[in-house]
This record gives C-alpha cells, sequence and structure tokens, in this order.
C-alpha cells in the first residue's frame, strides 16, 4: 500500500469534515496539501484519481477547490483505495518487480507461496476497508477534535 492512500484518506477526511459544517463549499488542494505536509502536486494528483472514479468533484478557478461527489455515508475506504490501484496494477502489497528467476524451482516455489499470504491478507484488508465509510472518519475526527474545534483553528 502505498503513501497516495493515505494522502487520499487524509485529503477527504478533511473535505468531509469541511463539508459538514459548510455544506457546499469546496476545499482548495493547496489547504489539503499544507494539512497533509506535501506538495500541492502531490494532492491534486491523488484528487485526480478520486474524480476519475466518482468519489470527488473538482472546480477550477476563483472559489474553486475539491467537493464530494457522493455522501459520506456512500463512500467506503475500499472504493477510496480502488480508485487509487488502478494506477498501481491493482495490488495492496508491492510484488517481485521483474518476478523471481523463471529458471529457479525455488524462486517459483517462493513467489508462489508469497502470492498466496498476499492475496489472503489483501482479501482481508479489502473486506476491512470496505466496512468504514469516511462518515465514519467525519465521526471519529468530530470525536477526535472535540466541540470546541473552529474551523478557524485549522
Amino acid at each position: 500500500m502505498s503513501a497516495r492512500f493515505t494522502t487520499a484518506l487524509h485529503a477527504l477526511g478533511k473535505i468531509a469534515w469541511a463539508e459538514a459544517r459548510t455544506p457546499g463549499a469546496p476545499t482548495r488542494s493547496a489547504d489539503l496539501a499544507r494539512s497533509i505536509n506535501t506538495n500541492p502536486v502531490v494532492v491534486r494528483r491523488v484528487l485526480a484519481d478520486l474524480r476519475r472514479a466518482g468519489l470527488v468533484t473538482t472546480r477550477r478557478g476563483v472559489g474553486g477547490g475539491v467537493v464530494l461527489a457522493r455522501a459520506p455515508s456512500r463512500i467506503s475506504l475500499r472504493a477510496v483505495w480502488e480508485a487509487l490501484a488502478a494506477g498501481e496494477h491493482g495490488q495492496l502489497i508491492g510484488r517481485h518487480p521483474a518476478g523471481p528467476n523463471p529458471d529457479c524451482p525455488i524462486g517459483r516455489c517462493v513467489a508462489d507461496y508469497i502470492e498466496g499470504l498476499y492475496g489472503e491478507a489483501e482479501a482481508a484488508l479489502k473486506a476491512s476497508l470496505g466496512k468504514v465509510t469516511l462518515a465514519t472518519v467525519r465521526r471519529e475526527l468530530d470525536a477526535r477534535l472535540g466541540p470546541s474545534f473552529t474551523p478557524a483553528d485549522h
């Protein structure tokens, strides 16, 4: 799993939290990048994948930014992973970059064994991510930030 997934979850959590306070108001990628502590270009690339998957809508120009394309309760963390996985060959865990040596019986056996382990781990993680929505993330943010936290604080 790459840092892009963490970047996406951070951005979506912030967007969902902000939209709960000001419905329909877009969040700027520069603000997301500042919160994530990364370059806005990194955030824009992740947002582009999320937009292609129909999870967010982006608006350009003055007053532009990004908003959720669906209700937070209709965006699972698995959907976020799937939106990003398309560019990463759909794998959560990296594999041999070039595959094992095809002439090495041990290499083939180890690769087959590891593939089985990774497949089970990925299935479990996907199932777990499918049970959590952005609404859950937003509620967790509210609980952790407390009622006295205001948008001016971030």
